[in-house]
């Protein structure tokens, strides 16, 4: 099966559409998809290196771009929702101060979630409830999300016919 799903996404590197289609799963993943962009991007760019910078832009706009929506679903979720259970709870005061931690280092926690493979859309959403100022998510998301995507197509770029020969002979 996962021969299978190799031999799709090479083929699907290769295809008019196959960019966008990463372009779309880089954006749902930032807020709802569980499945990084990762096994998309790292077959394409192994099957079309040539195009490695044009499927990280594309990665990392999506991704930003999701990640935006992401921080949307958080922030008005949290006020039509969310606000009422804390106050019913009675546990305001401490979303308060978790809020305060969270937005003094806020960049911080988008940048190392951006980089790792930490679930990025659990750092938009809550970063739309903690209402973190919206140029330091975006800014911090672009550096992070571009870093991560552009790092892993350079070195797809570089070492990719060693990297695509050792998958394909150890895939099984």
């Amino acid at each position: 099966m996962l021969k299978h799903f190799y031999d799709r996404t090479m083929a699907l590197a290769e295809h008019r559409h196959g960019v966008a289609l990463l372009g779309l799963v880089a954006f749902i993943e930032s807020s709802i998809f569980p499945i990084p962009p990762d096994v998309l991007l790292i077959p394409m760019v192994l099957a079309a290196r040539r195009r490695a910078w044009l499927i990280a832009g594309v990665c990392t706009v999506g991704s930003v771009a999701g990640g935006m929506v992401g921080y949307g679903i958080g922030y008005f979720l949290f006020e039509s929702l969310g606000r009422t259970l804390f106050e019913f709870y009675g546990n305001m005061a401490a979303f308060e101060r978790f809020q305060a931690h969270y937005n003094e280092w806020g960049a911080w926690i988008v940048a190392g979630a951006g980089l790792t493979p930490f679930p990025y859309k659990v750092i938009t959403i809550a970063s739309g409830v903690t209402a973190l100022n919206p140029a330091v998510f975006l800014v911090a998301s672009v550096l992070s999300r571009g870093a991560r995507f552009f790092l892993v197509a350079a070195l797809l770029w570089y070492f990719g016919p060693p990297i695509r020969t050792f998958i394909e002979r150890n895939l099984g």
